[in-house]
């Protein structure tokens, strides 16, 4: 379980505008501190694990809102693929103004010491997205749905961050990416009776 707090929530949403031209950095986190009008050094204490805390504490702040957009939509008239459909576009949606943040951040997680928190922070997006979706599986399905989201998920979010197309695209890739996962659980079946 991550630490949550508004403290932490709010110096994340201050560094944000600072990050795209200085990264992930004390420094970027210091400047976002000290714009808000708190003390630059409280992201010593605020993110223990330094940069890498920060990036999970905002990644964490995205899922939560994306939880609470769906609450405020009736998504349960909605097929699950319908489901995560639309939780995924709002969390794009979400991160649309911070793209450069999120090339920072999926930069910085990708360095091999920094395996674990990417692993934790994907883990927890898509277990975020199911439970959003209404999925309450505690069988084998439940590890199954989520590394099949897992992929379908990382796989949109690189395609949106290449492709000019903006939002729209991206939602087309993820259509793809749905109907080729719904064809694939019905042959299963099929050959499974």
């Amino acid at each position: 379980m991550i630490e949550r707090s508004a403290e932490r929530d709010a110096a994340v949403l201050a560094a944000l505008p600072h990050v795209p031209q200085l990264g992930w950095t004390e420094a970027a986190l210091e400047a976002g501190l000290r714009g808000a009008g708190m003390d630059p050094v409280a992201h010593r204490w605020l993110f223990p694990s330094g940069p890498v805390g920060a990036v999970e504490a905002w990644i964490d702040l995205t899922d939560r809102r994306m939880e609470e957009a769906a609450a405020r939509e009736d998504l349960s008239a909605l097929r699950t693929p319908a489901r995560i459909r639309r939780l995924i576009a709002i969390r794009l949606a979400e991160i649309e103004p911070h793209r450069a943040a999120l090339r920072r951040a999926l930069a910085l997680l990708a360095l091999p010491w920094n395996a674990r928190a990417a692993a934790r922070s994907l883990a927890r997006t898509v277990d975020a997205i199911w439970a959003a979706a209404g999925d309450r599986s505690a069988d084998f399905s439940w590890y199954t749905r989520r590394a099949s989201l897992a992929g379908i998920y990382l796989a949109t979010v690189a395609f949106w961050l290449r492709e000019p197309g903006g939002l729209n695209a991206a939602l087309e890739f993820l259509d793809r990416r749905l109907a080729s996962l719904g064809r694939l659980h019905r042959a299963r079946r099929q050959g499974a009776s």
